[in-house]
């Protein structure tokens, strides 16, 4: 069974912004970087993001893994709107512990009126399974505090009410 990591918080603001400020948000503003993770410098080939099926490629800044660059690819596999987000990273450039892929969900529930509780899950697939203490260990540290770094730079766009890159 693959790693899965999840991370829960409530956001105070309306459904839409909860829902939509993932991916639509400047993701230099999402992935800022942590540790051996570089930050997101831009996105290219990213024409009709967010549309199901929709892919873009994402590029990085360096560290001392990564001379930057492009890094990855994302894809959305489904959007239910104000529901449920469900993308996949693939196609890595820098060694991630032997994984191959990534299964991202952003999952919105409103509780009340600008009280919406997030579900945010990762499930990482590898096709070394030699690795999968390693990659366990990978998973539920740093990944799970990455996902937690990511839901707070989340929040503060959703806060900010400012228009999307992508609408």
């Amino acid at each position: 069974m693959p790693p899965r990591v999840q991370r829960t918080a409530v956001f105070h603001c309306s459904l839409e912004r909860a829902f939509l400020s993932p991916m639509l948000g400047d993701i230099r503003q999402v992935h800022t970087g942590f540790g051996p993770m570089p930050r997101v410098t831009h996105c290219t080939d990213d024409t009709g993001w967010a549309k199901v099926g929709s892919t873009k490629r994402v590029h990085m800044g360096p560290t001392l893994g990564f001379a930057g660059g492009y890094a990855s690819s994302d894809q959305v596999l489904e959007r239910v709107e104000n529901v449920h987000w469900k993308i996949q990273v693939s196609d890595f450039q820098q060694w991630m512990f032997g994984f191959n892929r990534f299964v991202g969900e952003w999952d919105t529930h409103e509780r009340a009126p600008n009280e919406i509780e997030i579900v945010y899950t990762y499930t990482m697939f590898a096709g070394a399974p030699w690795l999968a203490p390693v990659q366990w260990v990978f998973a539920h540290t740093f990944w799970w505090v990455y996902m937690g770094r990511v839901l707070e730079n989340v929040r503060k766009i959703a806060y900010a009410n400012q228009p999307y890159p992508h609408v």
